[in-house]
């Protein structure tokens, strides 16, 4: 490639690398959802992206940037976490009995309880985490 043509990508000659690049950029804004929806599913179906998450999670500053995330959710969602921390306690003082298999499918290992309404916050329904999954994708 001469120096002339530095400025331009091999495959495309009538628009310089800088405009191109513009273009996409106002393009990724002008589509926002569709492409926060695309880079999501990206992300849960590409084992080389978890992985490299899963690494930086393990690191300081993935660890710190953890906690904002968290702290941050709990400050936008009270009455959510409120209902989380009441079931948790009803949980550990033998109140509240959590089953070992999902309602749904029947799987065993990890259950977690989904709340269809924050404001009963002991009115959960026993879900492996798939099917918890599902049941938000919903």
């Amino acid at each position: 490639m001469t120096d002339e043509n530095a400025e331009f990508y091999a495959s495309m000659t009538n628009r310089c690398k800088e405009c191109h690049k513009e273009r996409v950029r106002q393009n990724r804004k002008d589509k926002a959802d569709y492409y926060r929806e695309y880079d999501k599913k990206r992300f849960q179906d590409n084992p080389k992206v978890r992985e490299r998450h899963r690494r930086y999670q393990a690191t300081e500053a993935g660890r710190a940037s953890m906690i904002k995330s968290r702290k941050k959710w709990q400050e936008q969602n009270p009455e959510k976490r409120a209902a989380h921390v009441l079931l948790g306690n009803r949980i550990r003082s033998g109140e509240v009995i959590k089953p070992e298999n999902c309602e749904k499918c029947g799987a065993g290992g990890r259950i977690h309880g989904h709340h269809h309404d924050y404001a009963k916050p002991l009115d959960v329904v026993w879900l492996c985490p798939l099917c918890h999954a599902k049941e938000h994708a919903e």
